[in-house]
């Protein structure tokens, strides 16, 4: 009896592309659907109000450890 259920239910997922997309729906879609919302209210809350100016700081990071004009390689001609 379980079996059949199950055989069923497996012939209705594979066969049946609205109860497919509604499965989808109930296992991922909401999950993605409440990611969205949650990155757009994060995003509009970093954008701040129209018209305010923000300016970000980036210090400049120490010349010790940035090399300028990348590295210099040895070479030997061939012949």
């Amino acid at each position: 009896m379980i079996f059949k259920i199950i055989v069923l239910f497996l012939l209705a997922v594979m066969f049946v592309p609205p109860f497919r997309k509604f499965l989808f729906w109930l296992l991922v879609g909401r999950k993605i659907a409440q990611h969205q919302k949650n990155a757009e209210a994060f995003f509009k809350q970093q954008q701040g109000k129209e018209g305010d100016i923000n300016v970000q700081y980036n210090p400049k990071e120490d010349s010790k450890n940035r090399k300028d004009g990348g590295e210099y390689i040895d070479y030997q001609e061939i012949k």
